[in-house]
Parts: C-alpha cells; structure tokens; sequence
C-alpha cells in the first residue's frame, strides 16, 4: 500500500514535465531551437488565403514544458547530484529515486514540445468558421413565361479541420520548425444552379405585395433599394419556413446601408438600416396575397404613415422581430422585387395549386385622438375547391406615436455620440439640414 501511495505522489510530483493524454510529443529541443519554433509566425495555407498564427496562438496549442533527457555521453557538474541545488527539491527526489546510480550524472535537463490536439481542434474550429467562403446561389427572374438566371453561380468551400488536423501534426512532427502548412479544404456546391431551371416548378405569379415610400428621406431610399435587392432572386423551398433576418443578413455601414431613423424600445433614433421595415411590411403583404402560412409578424410600435393601410405592416429588427411564413405549396416559390417611382414591389411567383385568398380589412376596431389605435385583418385561404383552408387573424395595437421622440419624419438635428462627422454630415446633406 505505501508502494502505491509512493508512485501515485511522483506521478502527481512530475506531471508538468509529461505530455497530457491529448498531446503528440514532438520531441526535446533546446530553449533555442524552442524559441524558432515560436518566436515566429506559422502560415496556414487556406486555399488562397495565408493565415498568420503569431505566438499567442501558437502557445494555445503548442505546450512547452521541462523535460529531463538521459544522455550517456553528456555529463555537467551542474546537474551532478551531489552539486545539485537544494532548493530544487522536485528534481533532487526524481534522481535520487528514480534514476539509477549510474545515471545520475547524465540527465540533461532541456525542453519538450507537443502539440494539445484539443487545442488545436477548438483554434481549427474558429478557423473553419472564419476563412469559410459560401456558395453563391445562381439569380433568377421571372420574365414571360418563364424563369431564368440573370447571374452564375459559384462554388464556395470550407477548412476540412480533421484532415488539416492530421496534416499539422504530422507536418510539425517531421520538422517543428517547418513555416508553411496547407491546410484541406472541401468544396461547397450552391443549391441553386443555372441548369436545369424546369425543376423548380417556376411558372406564374401567384401572389404580390406593394407599398409606397412617398416622401422618403434620401437615406431611408438608399436603405430601402439595398434592402429589397437582398431578396431579388431568392428561391423558397417547398415546406420551408423562410425568416426575413436571416435572408437579410448583416445590417450596417459595411453592407451598403446609411443611417436612418428607426423605432426602437420607447423612442426614435437613428441606426443603420432605418427604413427596412418598408421591406419586410412589402414581403408581409406579399406572403398574405399568395395564401401562405404567415408564423410570425409584429406590427410597428406606432402608426407610420408609410405602411398606410393601417394593420398591414411588419416591423423587423435584429435578431427579433422576424417576419417568417411558410412556402405550403407543392413547389418553388421566387421572390422577384422591383420599385416603380415610389412604390416597392414583392412577386412571388411559382405554381398555383388553385388556392384562393381573401384579405379582409384591416378594419380599424379603435382610433383616438392622441394617435394610438387597433386594427384586425383576416386571411382566408380555400383550397382550388373552394372549401375553406383556414382563417388567420392579424391583430394591430398601435401607441401614441407621441411616446416615441422623434416620430415618423422627424429630423434628428445634434450629431448622435456614436456618429463619425463624416456620417452626421453625410446625414444633414441628405436631410437638407
């Protein structure tokens, strides 16, 4: 029993001076030839990208540590028992208990490298995410009678982390001062194609969404025609539940958009973007006129002028909330957007399965005088016999817009403290401030 105790105290004594269960050894060097190996940059090779890992990095995979090497023609009076120091009392048990007597005085003291393969697969992970290129889908429209592609599509790809895995082990097992390392990548293939366009089942319009944006600000129609061309030529599967935010994507400066104002918790203020509600109230409109399953939608927090009738609008913000509806028809649906003078259009075209949708109201149910108001629409939906689908109910509750500083058209007039100069005077100009 005090055998075991003994050995599980050394194992526990000399634990830093061994690799972890998930490390590869690379072997001892010297602190010299350790120090090129991390001193400077290793470049991972990503398709055409060159990805600098600097020393930080490395060290979070790359683990350094004491390590004692027996050497029988090396002998140093200054690792000799009997000179060795006494307040080194972790080394002085290790050779005089576990070195034989003989060799006492031929153990080198230098420094192991291994690399931490959990490491490494979390740095590779990040890695995958960030040098990721996704697949461009192929563009298509709708003209005549038939749908085209008015752009090609492209191949993306994406870091195969196990193999690269594989690859930097093995490489920096052969030479841990090797500087350049290809990683394996994989392609990704787009799902939408110009080929084979019959497929889609593409061949009529079967629904349409409009609003006006008459006497937009300049800022807010810069924002609006970036916003809808996002949508131009996007399919919809059969089943799927499409989501405006996630189609959208990244709303800000380095997307395209200027700042306007927005409704956010209880006021007005401007953000990137502002205005993309005129997007999401056009798609809304549109998705009620095909029939589709509508499964989520906000009204905005006030009446707005632009989204006039009053209950047929969809606010949107990032992450939530989102505008979501179902594509329940048996195939495609293509979302085709255009602006004509000051109204935005929403087409979704694809194949009637002989539905028909009635839109009833909104009715306004209340209206008082400090602007705040209620208002409900329905949806019918029949199927190509005329036997009711189902009813859905689209409840409006609108504030007074004059809990809200600076509501509708309101101009801002004091540059805002996260504003550059340069976008407060890109925003007076557009304003005429």
């Amino acid at each position: 029993m005090k055998q075991k105790i003994f050995f599980i105290a050394i194992v526990f004594i000399f634990a830093p001076f061994f690799a972890r269960a998930s490390e590869v050894n690379l072997g001892s060097f010297s602190v010299d030839e350790v120090q090129k190996v991390v001193s400077s940059p290793i470049f991972f090779h990503v398709n055409d990208q060159k990805i600098a890992v600097e020393k930080n990095t490395l060290q979070s995979f790359l683990k350094i540590r004491p390590a004692l090497k027996m050497n029988p023609s090396y002998n140093s009076e200054a690792e000799n028992i009997n000179f060795f120091p006494t307040d080194d009392p972790i080394l002085k048990i290790y050779f005089r208990f576990l070195g034989r007597e003989r060799d006492r005085y031929h153990i080198k003291i230098s420094t192991s490298l291994s690399i931490d393969e959990n490491s490494l697969a979390g740095f590779l992970e990040k890695l995958k995410n960030d040098t990721r290129v996704n697949p461009q889908n192929a563009g298509l429209s709708f003209e005549g009678d038939k749908v085209s592609a008015f752009s090609v599509s492209k191949n993306g790809f994406e870091l195969s982390d196990q193999e690269s895995q594989a690859s930097i082990v093995k490489t920096l097992q052969e030479n841990p001062q090797t500087k350049d390392i290809n990683l394996a990548t994989k392609t990704l293939e787009p799902e939408i194609t110009g080929t084979n366009l019959d497929k889609y089942g593409i061949k009529e319009l079967i629904g349409e969404g409009v609003s006006n944006y008459l006497r937009s600000p300049q800022n807010r129609i810069h924002n609006i025609v970036v916003g809808a061309a996002r949508f131009n030529g996007v399919l919809i599967k059969p089943g799927e539940e499409f989501s405006f935010i996630k189609t959208l994507g990244p709303v800000d400066e380095s997307t395209g958009y200027l700042p306007e104002l927005v409704i956010k918790t209880d006021k007005t203020v401007p953000e990137f973007g502002g205005g993309m509600c005129q997007v999401s109230t056009t798609a809304f409109r549109a998705a009620l006129n095909s029939g589709l399953k509508v499964t989520a939608r906000t009204n905005h927090a006030y009446p707005v002028v632009y989204y006039n009738p009053q209950g047929l609008d969809a606010t949107v913000y990032i992450p939530n909330p989102d505008l979501r509806f179902i594509n329940d028809t048996p195939n495609y649906i293509l979302i085709q957007t255009k602006i004509v003078g000051t109204q935005l259009f929403f087409d979704f075209y694809g194949t009637s399965d002989g539905r028909q949708t009635k839109i009833i109201g909104p009715q306004v149910l209340e209206k008082n005088d400090d602007g705040s108001m209620k208002t409900v629409a329905y949806q019918e939906v029949s199927d190509a016999n005329g036997n009711l689908i189902r009813k859905d109910t689209f409840k409006s509750n609108y504030k007074s817009p004059s809990l809200f500083p600076h509501p509708g058209e309101e101009k801002i007039t004091e540059k805002p403290s996260d504003w550059s100069v340069k976008q407060w005077k890109e925003y007076k100009k557009a304003n005429g401030i």
